[in-house]
């Protein structure tokens, strides 16, 4: 995957809304490898020279071993990190099959959370979900 971004998955059931999100290996909810612990969001730089999240979308789904195009960007969500040498952008992505695919994240050395499970996880880390989850649901 690209350096310079990282990806943030959730999955919103339809007939209950709730909404967990996608801890990766690391104990991170950025896929697939963790900032540093004192990064912060640079919303200002998080516009600038964005890669179309397709690209990034098809990755996540072959190294999560899930069907194409099961996976939907969220388009309204702009946020970067600030990090040494510069800016790593998040894209927030829903996972669309009716259920959570638990087997398939467990495979990669991952787990769904709620965010009420994110409390230890980096303060830049748990402002970014913050920000999905107003989004997620309005």
């Amino acid at each position: 995957m690209n350096n310079s971004y990282r990806v943030m998955l959730y999955h919103k059931q339809a007939t209950s809304a709730r909404t967990r999100f996608v801890c990766f290996a690391g104990d991170s909810v950025l896929g697939f490898e963790s900032v540093a612990t004192l990064a912060q969001l640079d919303d200002a730089k998080a516009g600038n020279t964005r890669l179309h999240p397709a690209a990034i979308l098809r990755e996540t789904e072959q190294r999560l071993g899930l069907p194409q195009d099961s996976l939907q960007a969220e388009p309204q969500f702009q946020h970067g990190i600030d990090v040494p040498g510069g800016v790593v952008q998040v894209l927030l992505a829903s996972i669309t099959s009716i259920d959570p695919p638990f087997a398939a994240v467990e495979q990669a050395g991952g787990r769904f959370i709620d965010l009420t499970q994110a409390r230890g996880l980096p303060p830049v880390e748990l402002e970014l979900l913050r920000h999905a989850y107003e989004l997620v649901l309005g």
